[in-house]
This record gives structure tokens, C-alpha cells and sequence, in this order.
């Protein structure tokens, strides 16, 4: 793979959504998961950027929405899930296969991580994830369309990649999640730091992303399904868990309640 130093800036969108503005050292630029055009557009022309790729991770309208309208406008290549929910992707993205952005210099590999959607896609490149609504810093997704054992699978894939990774999540959570995470590892002097790094961020108007791996694996509870600690927790409510994929589907239904 190709390490070109990328630019990678956020995109604000709807209430909580990040689109992800890729650039290299020319006004080639690629954004992830438009789902609003809007911003996009008026992000272009403010820097007077060339939209030459999309990428898109699952077919929700929050990171879908835009594709049609950029469009209209730019003659932008699509890369995205094998879906038919997902209209105008002019490359269908499978495990393994590698995403050339040419124009960037810059080259992707697409992981299959279903669970929150059964066709769900993340892009690792550059020391980069985008991962969509699969995993969030101190967090994952719903379950929409699969299990806790697809979750389970799906974030030890991300999980395999260097600690150094940085991760480019979907949507500004963090907060809320490090207060579920507090709730299952109270005594993670790691997490804590976290959790106050991430209230004087928002309390100052940044955005807590990206994150690295590390530090996910330290503080993300869905990431430490066989910690003891963990599974301790997730013993309180059920006895019978064990690690892995037992342990994902309490802590989960856990944080859908809460």
C-alpha cells in the first residue's frame, strides 16, 4: 500500500454525523459517507476542491443521502458495499479488495464488518480506518441487521490492525459512550482519563476524533469482550456469559438501555 501523508478533515452533518474530507497536495479530494450533499458542496468550493471518490461504508441515509446530488456536480468514482439498497456505486467493495485513489496517491483495503448492517464495509489505509457505524470510539454499533457473534468477529478483524491505526469513526458519540463504558469498567484509569480528555474537548466545541487502536483497545468495552473486568460486569446481569460473543450481546443490550 502506498503511505502518502493524507489530509483528513471533518465535514459536520446532521446532528451528530461526520462526513470525512479526504485530501492529498492537489485539489484531487475523496470524501466517506455523504449523506448530506450540502456541507459537501459547500466545503468544495470553499477550497476549491475536485470530488473524485466516494466512499461509503452501509447503505443508512445518513451516510448515503448526498451521493446523488455530489453527483450532479462532480464526476466523482463510487466505491462502496455489495448491496442493491445502495444506488450508484460504480465499484462494489468486497473483503480484501483494494480501493486505487489514484489522485491521492493514497490506496485502500476493504474489510467486511457486518452487524450493524449485514453488508457493512470498513476502508483500512494510510494507518487509517474508516469505519462507519461499526466501531466508535469507546463504542460500536446496533445490531440492525446482525448478531452479537457477527459483532464479536467483526471488531476482532479491526482489532488485528496496528495499534497505530488511526480511526475515523461516523459520529461524534464518545461522550456518551465513555459514561456507558464508566458504568462496566469504573476502575479503568485509562478510560477515566479518557472520559475527561473527551468532556474538555466537547466542552470547548472539538471533536474527539480520531482515535488510535491503542487506545481503544485500553478504554472501548466492545474491544475488551475477554477482559476480566469486562466480563465481570457482564456477569452482574447475566452469570452464564463467557468471553467473546456472550460477553458482546450483554454489554450491548446493556448499552441499548441505558
Amino acid at each position: 500500500m502506498w503511505e502518502k501523508q493524507l489530509n483528513i478533515t471533518a465535514i459536520n452533518a446532521f446532528q451528530d454525523n461526520y462526513i470525512w474530507l479526504v485530501t492529498a497536495d492537489s485539489r484531487a479530494c475523496a470524501v466517506v459517507d455523504p449523506g448530506d450533499a450540502q456541507p459537501v458542496l459547500e466545503t468544495l468550493d470553499k477550497h476549491n476542491l475536485d470530488l473524485r471518490y466516494i466512499l461509503l461504508t452501509h447503505h443508512h441515509p445518513d451516510h448515503i443521502g448526498g451521493v446523488s446530488r455530489l453527483l450532479e456536480k462532480h464526476a466523482a468514482r463510487v466505491f462502496g458495499p455489495d448491496d442493491a439498497r445502495i444506488p450508484l456505486v460504480h465499484k462494489v467493495c468486497v473483503e480484501g479488495d483494494l480501493v486505487g485513489l489514484p489522485a491521492l496517491d493514497a490506496e485502500f483495503r476493504v474489510i467486511e464488518v457486518p452487524a450493524h448492517t449485514r453488508s457493512h464495509i470498513a476502508f483500512y489505509g494510510n494507518n487509517t480506518l474508516f469505519c462507519g457505524d461499526t466501531l466508535f470510539s469507546i463504542g460500536c454499533g446496533r445490531f440492525f441487521e446482525g448478531t452479537a457473534t457477527d459483532m464479536q468477529g467483526s471488531l476482532d478483524k479491526l482489532a488485528a490492525l496496528p495499534p497505530a491505526t488511526k480511526i475515523y469513526c461516523a459520529h461524534e458519540y464518545t461522550q456518551s459512550n465513555c459514561a456507558f463504558a464508566l458504568q462496566v469498567e469504573p476502575q479503568n484509569s485509562k478510560l477515566q482519563a479518557r472520559a475527561q480528555e473527551v468532556k474538555d474537548l466537547r466542552a470547548g466545541g472539538k471533536i474527539t476524533l480520531p482515535t488510535s487502536l491503542a487506545d481503544e483497545l485500553a478504554t472501548n468495552p466492545f474491544l475488551r469482550t475477554r477482559e476480566k473486568s469486562v466480563l465481570e460486569a457482564a456477569r452482574k446481569l447475566d452469570p452464564t456469559v463467557v468471553a467473546g460473543e456472550s460477553a458482546m450481546a450483554v454489554i450491548r443490550a446493556w448499552k441499548d438501555r441505558f
